[in-house]
């Protein structure tokens, strides 16, 4: 603002003044000195009162030179002007003394609105600044209130608006506060608030992170509560539908055709997971650029979480409540995956799932380590399936948890085949051996819908009027029965689980091999051997048959009902055991008739060197060929068999009365018992033949042998074409031994007639001993 300048005083000016007040107005008869006061005031104001009094002076002096002009001119005007001269001087000279008092009164009158101005302006600064420190601590009151809110808001985890308020406090934009040293302090201090909020996120995730662990289990076991429903439902349709019957759930058919029901297990109405502490923090961590940090630390904690899940010795019984748990982290771990961004990685939930896999198969393996019971290990597997389906359905990979269940697969069926073997052992031990006895429709139907037949036998069984004896004993029906137990425990144990068929179906078979082989078909074989009841060995080989029939149907039926539809046939290559079993169980009926027939011989009281032949046969005999005929002739087996047990106890027969011709137990002999043997070898091949079997003693060798004698054709035999052609089996051997002993007999006789037969005999002997010495004897 351009400085004021000072108004200028001169002579005219000052008297247009002083006859603006009547004082050098001639015309007037009253000094108008009222006027002054705006005068003197506008002096005083200007601070013009040495200058203006020095112009009246000048003025005086004008004045008075003009009077002494007019004085000279005019005397007495002059004399008169002197007169009034001195009126004006005394009063200017009183005027002076009135302006001095007037200035005085002015200057204290001045002083007075000075100090009031000075004091008004000094109000109004004070004024001024009282205005501007209740602005500014207006500004702090606000500053502090939303400091003082950013502690309730911490309080009240509000931890995003109160991050806002801070930053809206440093950037606020400059005024008088942004001077003050509160408001400096304030500024210096907002780290450390921040720090606060971050440390109260922190301990709010933290918190969160407790209250998850130990809900985990509660979410685990509805997440596996539904997998649970959703296999129901899905064994159900596929029961309905053979189409399904390879599809599990989870695979590409179930999944498409599962009528999927919400059931949200992290908010539903019996739990409700907040993960509102986890994304504050996630985003307070993220305004502060530290989200590495939480990242980091998240994942430090869960791993720490994990790792407590699963103890470091783990029994069986707790195993289902721990899969529960783990159930529920990696459900917990999959929805923090797919909301938080790039915040987890799908690395970092491998790693833990990865860990958690390799801790679990090796806490199961230690605890199952002892165990000896199958059940345990199905237990397990059914433990570990619906974790398995259950974490599938949210994309975790369980191809190793796969290949652990086959691993206890494995040791599954070893358990199950003990178990089973040591069920058959039991069954064939106890086993009564006789015909299973059904009376009715009912049992008969349950008894056939259990054990393996051709399709013409059971037919026929199902036909047959009631009551009825079966072909088998309850043993078979019960190693029937338990097969198919253990095909159904073999493949529960698989329902579900991922597996390469032509591997299972491999296993089965070496499985059922195992067991048809070493425990039913050797345990029928030692119960044969060691019974000498005949009804109960021909009960076994019954048994046996019905075992090598069953092998055959067992094959065609475990194609159709194995779990996969996949692969050829199933093979069970048990038949050959049975039929070595089977031979030896005959060589045990053949060896009981023999034990038998033993008995009959030695009732025979035969005389080595009667003098006459007898008119019939051996009294024995009689008795001998018809419990022969009557026991083999009963006997409920084939006929083959049946001939085969006639082949035997004639081929005995045959022996024990080779062995009185020929054996050294009797020394001697004469042609009268010889010819007693061949009536009784006529004997039994006419019962035989009655019996209608005219082959078994048609080409015995004892008949041969003794004819050969009784003819005196023995040197027919000494003629090699001869012997090829009519006795081809006949040892020389034996033939000499038949010689030597009625050479013997003939050699005591005192009748010169024995004497020489006997001496001929012993010719023949000599030259039958020369034929192949060494060789077929």
């Amino acid at each position: 603002m351009a400085p004021r300048r000072r108004p200028q005083f001169t002579q005219e000016s000052i008297e247009q003044q002083l006859q603006q007040i009547h004082l050098l107005d001639p015309s007037s008869t009253s000094e108008n000195l009222e006027q002054l006061g705006p005068i003197i005031k506008q002096i005083h104001s200007n601070r013009q009162q040495d200058a203006y009094l020095r112009t009246v002076k000048t003025l005086i002096e004008s004045k008075d030179a003009e009077i002494e002009t007019i004085c000279g001119d005019n005397y007495q005007e002059f004399i008169g002007s002197v007169s009034t001269l001195f009126s004006i001087k005394s009063y200017t000279s009183n005027l002076k003394e009135t302006i001095n008092t007037l200035d005085q009164s002015v200057a204290q009158v001045g002083r007075g609105l000075v100090e009031k101005k000075r004091a008004l302006l000094q109000s109004k600064k004070t004024a001024a600044n009282l205005d501007e420190a209740i602005d500014t601590l207006q500004s702090c009151l606000r500053v502090l209130d939303v400091v003082n809110r950013v502690g309730d808001m911490i309080k009240e985890g509000k931890y995003w608006s109160a991050l806002r308020s801070l930053e809206d406090i440093g950037n606020m934009p400059p005024t008088s506060l942004s001077q003050t040293p509160l408001f400096q302090h304030l500024l210096s201090s907002l780290p450390s608030m921040r720090q606060q909020i971050k440390d109260a996120v922190t301990a709010s995730m933290k918190q969160w992170l407790l209250d998850i662990r130990n809900v985990s289990a509660e979410v685990g076991q509805l997440a596996l509560e539904a997998m649970d429903t959703r296999t129901r439902r899905w064994r159900s349709r596929r029961e309905k539908d053979p189409m399904l019957k390879s599809a599990r759930v989870g695979s590409a058919v179930e999944v498409v055709t599962y009528e999927k029901i919400e059931n949200n297990v992290l908010d539903n109405e019996r739990l409700q997971v907040d993960f509102t502490p986890l994304y504050q923090c996630i985003h307070i961590y993220g305004a502060l650029d530290a989200l590495d940090e939480i990242r980091k630390s998240y994942q430090a904690d869960r791993k720490a979480q994990s790792d407590l899940i699963i103890p470091d010795t783990l029994s069986l019984s707790n195993l289902f409540s721990v899969t529960q748990e783990i159930v529920g982290f990696f459900i917990i771990e999959t929805q923090v995956l797919n909301t938080t961004g790039s915040f987890r990685s799908e690395r970092e939930v491998e790693e833990l799932w990865d860990a958690l896999l390799t801790r679990l198969t090796t806490v199961v393996q230690n605890a199952l380590t002892k165990e000896k019971e199958a059940d345990s290990f199905l237990r397990v597997k059914e433990s570990l399936m619906g974790f398995v389906m259950t974490l599938e359905a949210y994309a975790y990979s369980t191809i190793s948890l796969h290949a652990f269940i086959m691993v206890l697969f494995e040791r599954y069926v070893t358990l199950l085949e003990k178990q089973f073997g040591k069920r058959f052992e039991d069954i064939v031990s106890q086993d009564e051996l006789v015909p299973m006895y059904i009376e009715k429709a009912s049992e008969r139907s349950s008894v056939i819908d259990t054990v393996w037949l051709r399709s013409q036998e059971r037919d026929s069984l199902i036909q047959s009027s009631l009551p009825l004896n079966l072909p088998w004993s309850q043993g078979f029906y019960l190693c029937c029965q338990d097969i198919r137990s253990f095909v159904q425990n073999f493949y529960q144990f698989l329902e579900g689980v991922s597996q390469h068929h032509r591997n299972i179906d491999d296993l089965l078979s070496k499985s059922l091999e195992g067991l048809l082989s070493n425990y039913i078909s050797e345990s029928l074989a030692r119960r044969a051997e060691a019974t000498s009841n005949l009804s109960q060995i021909v009960q076994i080989v019954s048994n046996l048959e019905h075992f090598e029939v069953a092998c055959t149907e067992l094959e065609r039926s475990l194609t159709n009902i194995r779990s996969s539809q996949r692969g050829g046939a199933i093979r069970v290559n048990a038949t050959r055991s049975f039929q070595t079993t089977l031979g030896r169980a005959l060589a045990m009926v053949n060896k009981s008739i023999n034990k038998k027939l033993e008995d009959f011989f030695g009732l025979s009281e035969y005389d080595w060197t009667p003098d006459t032949t007898e008119d019939g046969p051996s009294m024995y005999l009689y008795e001998l060929v018809n419990w022969l005929t009557t026991v083999v002739d009963t006997l409920v087996i084939k006929e083959e068999y049946k001939e085969e047990a006639y082949r035997g106890a004639v081929k005995y027969l045959a022996d024990c009365l080779m062995d009185f011709l020929t054996g050294r137990d009797v020394p001697m002999l004469n042609e009268n018992f010889v010819k007693n043997i061949l009536t009784d070898v006529d004997f039994l091949d006419q019962e035989f033949q009655r019996n209608g079997r005219p082959q078994l003693i048609a080409d015995i060798l004892v008949k041969q042998i003794t004819f050969m004698v009784l003819n005196n054709e023995v040197h027919q035999f000494l003629t090699p074409a001869v012997r090829q052609n009519n006795y081809p089996n006949v040892k020389p051997k034996k033939l000499q031994s038949l010689l030597e002993k009625l050479s013997r007999y003939g050699s005591q006789c005192r009748d010169q007639p024995s004497r020489e037969r006997g001496e001929r005999r012993r010719k023949e002997a000599e030259a039958v001993g020369k034929i192949y010495p060494g060789e077929n004897r």
